[in-house]
């Protein structure tokens, strides 16, 4: 089994057309993503990748039995398209794009949630259940399918902690990174959930940074429901306060916010934490 999609997950891009939408969509059907169509307003009837091009959602939706977006679209439409795949239907929706403002996305969350969609991102890298979909841009090469499931804040961290597992022999049931953005779709929490019923997964581990209390509100659900071994990083030990460092999400605005603080409540929640990222792939496989 695998959370969000599998290899059945039908799949639509929008903007597939683009740059940035051209080229993932190329890798994810390297990967075996099952593709169905792509979007771009003012394009339809074209096709990109040999696969048609629709200019809305709801008519990709309609001829091709789509259940999943993942989106390439510029951050000033952005916000549009995931309300767009949302009023289609869609039962989950990717959004990669990055520099969407929040006010935009305190608008798109409560939308997409009133309709029944899962919304991953924005600013993220995606998702991958390896050996079966990947919706997102991380590289193909260094998955490989197993028991290991890795939620992340941070796409590249997310690469090199997929590395080290590949590497010691461990595989991964998913692969899911929820966004540096202040205000996100999925919840560390929602992905714990979820690898805490998923029947395939054996072992967390978890990549967080400063910035807000979204890594607490997961240790606590660790906590109290969690029955499997959970593995940590934070990442920002050395951010100053006050000062954004990297997602516009990582930033010290309060003692809790800290590296420091957030180790030690993890701890107490019975969370394995590494002080090194360079240590995750040894000591998942010491708990494996």
């Amino acid at each position: 089994m695998s959370i969000y999609i599998n290899a059945e997950t039908r799949v639509v891009v929008q903007g597939i057309t683009g740059t940035e939408g051209g080229f993932h969509t190329g890798e994810m059907l390297d990967y075996g993503t099952r593709i169905v169509a792509g979007v771009t307003p003012g394009k339809g009837g074209g096709r990109a990748h040999g696969l048609p091009v629709y200019d809305s959602v709801c008519e990709a939706r309609e001829r091709t039995g789509a259940d999943a977006s993942i989106i390439f679209v510029p951050a000033a439409m952005a916000a549009d398209a995931v309300m767009e795949a949302a009023d289609a239907g869609m039962k989950l929706v990717v959004c990669i794009t990055e520099g969407i403002p929040v006010r935009d996305m305190t608008r798109v969350i409560p939308y997409v949630r009133a309709r029944g969609t899962v919304l991953i991102g924005p600013n993220c890298p995606g998702i991958i259940s390896p050996g079966k979909s990947k919706l997102g841009i991380m590289p193909n090469r260094i998955h490989r399918p197993g028991r290991i499931g890795v939620v992340s804040r941070s796409g590249t961290l997310t690469y090199e902690v997929v590395d080290q597992l590949t590497r010691e022999g461990l595989g991964q049931s998913s692969c899911v990174g929820i966004g540096g953005d202040p205000v996100i779709g999925q919840s560390f929490t929602d992905v714990m959930k979820l690898f805490q019923e998923d029947d395939d997964t054996d072992l967390v581990i978890m990549i967080g940074e400063i910035g807000g209390n979204a890594e607490q509100e997961a240790a606590q659900y660790v906590r109290e429901h969690c029955s499997k071994p959970v593995v940590s990083f934070i990442a920002g030990r050395t951010a100053p306060p006050g000062r954004r460092m990297g997602h516009a999400g990582a930033i010290v605005s309060g003692r809790s916010d800290t590296t420091e603080e957030k180790l030690a409540f993890l701890k107490e929640c019975g969370i394995t934490c590494v002080d090194s990222l360079a240590d995750i792939g040894r000591t998942v496989k010491s708990l494996a």
